[in-house]
């Protein structure tokens, strides 16, 4: 499954264009210019799942970096900042991985 058989192509781009920048990544921003806050929780799970490289269940930190990638090739890597953030923000047992709940 390709990220754009859940969420609008033309959406992912201005997405990952907006936070081109380093240190620019605002996860609350970014995933609302994707279109995800609109998803069903059905949908979420399958974008979590795209991201989600080494089929673990989890998304761990190392994929984490590679976040804006798995939306669209021309993506660029988080910082160590902006990726340490975003862990912060949906880990919510502090084991240092995102859950799909």
């Amino acid at each position: 499954m390709a990220m754009t058989d859940v969420l609008n192509a033309e959406d992912i781009k201005k997405a990952v264009g907006a936070f081109s920048a380093a240190e620019s990544f605002n996860y609350k921003k970014f995933f609302e210019m994707v279109g995800l806050k609109k998803k069903s929780p059905e949908d979420v799970k399958k974008v979590f799942h795209i991201l989600d490289k080494d089929r673990s269940g989890f998304i761990e930190e190392e994929e984490l970096k590679f976040v804006l990638k798995g939306f669209t090739p021309e993506g660029r890597d988080l910082s160590d900042k902006e990726t340490k953030a975003l862990l912060a923000a949906g880990d919510k047992d502090g084991d240092g991985k995102i859950g799909a709940e």
